[in-house]
């Protein structure tokens, strides 16, 4: 964004909401509710089943009259006491679209609880919320606080696999599955364990990750809910185990946060430096690499790829900069790489033409601009971010879709040639005859006239 841009300038990214129904949806025994224009609430519902959720989105429709009237208010109140069936939920999740939030429709005079049921009311308009990654901190922030509240009042329910022996890390962020298990193993030295991700996948999961010794921001945007671990007088930890140099910073910073002994922490230093560097020389990367997205992770990908042996030229996120991002950041910064927040299509773009990258990861219209000028690209949240990260697995697991994308570029030249010039102006669409080219338009000062044509 460039010094002029205004308050309401944001990335362009889908819509923010989906990033809070996307959380709910994934929820067991939550439902979700959503006040909108018919037109969001259908773009919304259809691109989260895209995404698999499994559950039905309930909908409160409204008009001009019970929008000015508190009609949608009740409206909604019936629905959710209609919907508050202890057997069914434990929660649900109410959330105000854009139109209903900027016309002051009053979520929080909704009940806190009925029948036992929690409601969670939350307000995400498209003006407000930059990015839908921004959204998931959002409502996982107003579950953590509704259940912090719940469990200074007395003794909730236990996780469904019971409570550990160990002291647990929380992890704040959607990854890969296997994550959570490699970051178990690079704590198991120090006597501590891998708590829950948040967002959770069910309400009585978010006590077990308020449970913890430490909170870590493996997405440094979850500024919401890092505020309410830190509410419950938990530590914070910035940053995520990746790479060689990622990882002993990390664990570092774990042991200060957790008070480990400085013994516990060298011990647990050398059962997994060692093995992250062999991954590392096993997983070479060579070429040149430009990196967008909006999913939060960006950082941490640039950082192994760069262990990897990878020239990134650029790194551009949605999310916008945090102190939790800060010794990421620093580290790339440190090597000359630019790092770009709050990020626009337009600078995404702008860098894949300056650099003329060897592979071009980042969002779907940054591939396609990649793609036009034959250069290889990957879409960053199904192909990057759906591999592990962490600890040994994250090189071999990074590098084999890098080299295999960047080895694809013979194919893209080949390609370029055979239909160079093909969909392109007046080859573009299907013609059953020579298009016709209209005449030209001149603006004179007498008027309007056609090029070749007297008045």
């Amino acid at each position: 964004m460039n010094d002029r841009a205004g308050p309401h300038d944001q990335p362009q990214t889908m819509c923010p909401a989906f990033g809070s129904l996307r959380v709910g949806l994934r929820m067991r025994r939550t439902a979700t509710v959503v006040a909108g224009s018919a037109c969001c609430v259908y773009g919304l519902t259809f691109t989260s089943h895209f995404y698999g959720a499994r559950r039905s989105v309930g909908y409160v429709p409204f008009d001009s009259e019970s929008l000015v009237t508190g009609g949608l208010f009740e409206d909604v109140h019936q629905a959710v006491y209609d919907l508050a069936d202890p057997a069914r939920y434990d929660a649900i999740v109410v959330i105000n679209l854009c139109v209903p939030t900027a016309s002051g429709v009053p979520l929080r005079l909704l009940p806190e609880a009925i029948n036992g049921v929690r409601v969670v009311p939350l307000e995400v308009p498209g003006f407000g919320v930059p990015t839908h990654a921004e959204a998931k901190d959002k409502l996982a922030a107003a579950m953590l606080r509704y259940a912090r509240q719940e469990a200074e009042q007395g003794p909730v329910a236990a996780p469904r696999s019971g409570r550990g022996d160990l002291p647990t890390v929380a992890l704040l962020g959607e990854m890969f599955p296997g994550d959570p298990v490699s970051i178990s193993r690079l704590l198991e030295p120090m006597g501590l364990a891998a708590g829950q991700v948040v967002p959770t996948r069910e309400w009585r999961e978010l006590y077990a990750a308020l449970d913890c010794r430490a909170a870590a921001a493996i997405h440094p945007f979850y500024t919401a809910s890092l505020a309410e671990f830190e509410a419950a007088g938990r530590a914070l930890v910035p940053s995520a185990p990746v790479g060689r140099d990622g990882t002993a910073a990390w664990l570092e910073a774990v042991g200060a946060a957790c008070d480990v002994g400085r013994a516990e922490i060298d011990t647990a230093k050398s059962a997994a430096l060692p093995a992250i560097e062999e991954a590392i020389a096993a997983a070479p990367v060579h070429g040149r690499i430009t990196i967008s997205g909006y999913e939060g992770s960006e950082l941490l990908v640039a950082r192994l790829l760069v262990e990897c042996g990878a020239d990134v030229r650029y790194v551009g996120t949605a999310v916008g900069q945090t102190r939790w991002s800060d010794p990421d950041r620093e580290w790339l910064e440190a090597r000359g790489i630019p790092v770009r927040f709050r990020a626009t299509l337009e600078d995404d773009t702008a860098a894949v033409d300056e650099h003329q990258p060897d592979l071009a990861i980042g969002t779907t219209p940054v591939v396609q601009h990649a793609k036009e000028q034959a250069i290889p690209g990957l879409y960053f949240t199904n192909l990057i971010s759906a591999r592990p990260l962490m600890g040994p697995s994250g090189p071999g697991a990074l590098a084999q879709v890098i080299n295999a994308a960047i080895g694809n570029k013979e194919r893209f030249d080949a390609m370029n040639a055979f239909f160079a010039g093909v969909g392109t102006g007046e080859t573009g669409g299907v013609w059953s005859e020579s298009p016709q080219i209209p005449p030209r338009v001149e603006i004179k000062a007498g008027g309007v006239g056609r090029c070749g044509e007297g008045r």
